[in-house]
């Protein structure tokens, strides 16, 4: 099974914005949309927060579906949200990201392994607004590790289920 995509945004962030954080308040650590992006397989994203977290670790890349963000703009009446407001990796639009959980996929030549739901965290309510934690349940997104590795690149493309 192949579907139609575009990377709409690809972010990197050195630091932790929530990560650590319960009952000290965010931070505010930048986060970069590149137009391109290195995945190392088995590391991460070079620059990332996640680069080289630990071994086998199961969120070294994060996808997010752009009509989420959409959604949440929408249902909440953000029109000015940005999309780094999520913390995810890779923004896209054209697939359906909780089919890929336990798949192997590829995308621009590069190898992904779909291992769970990036599930949204609290600190939503305060990034965007009350009520997009629990909005954004079964809906936030999809963590990844990197089998083989390359650049992303913003723009349209395939994405492939792999055998």
């Amino acid at each position: 099974m192949e579907w139609e995509i575009e990377l709409v945004h690809l972010f990197v962030s050195e630091g932790h914005n929530y990560v650590g954080r319960h009952e000290k308040g965010s931070l505010d650590h930048g986060i970069e949309d590149s137009d391109v992006i290195e995945c190392m397989a088995g590391r991460g994203i070079r620059g990332d927060r996640y680069f080289d977290h630990k071994e086998d670790y199961k969120g070294q890349v994060t996808f997010f579906d752009h009509g989420v963000y959409e959604a949440v703009k929408r249902e909440f009446d953000l029109p000015e949200l940005a999309a780094s407001a999520f913390r995810r990796n890779v923004i896209l639009r054209g697939v359906p990201l909780p089919e890929l959980i336990g798949k192997s996929f590829a995308l621009q030549g590069l190898e992904f392994e779909g291992v769970e739901e990036a599930a949204p965290c609290y600190w939503m309510n305060e990034a965007a607004a009350d009520g997009v934690h629990e909005f954004l349940k079964g809906v936030g997104g999809l963590r990844a590790r990197i089998v083989a590795g390359g650049e992303l690149h913003k723009g349209p493309g395939m994405l492939s289920l792999l055998p």
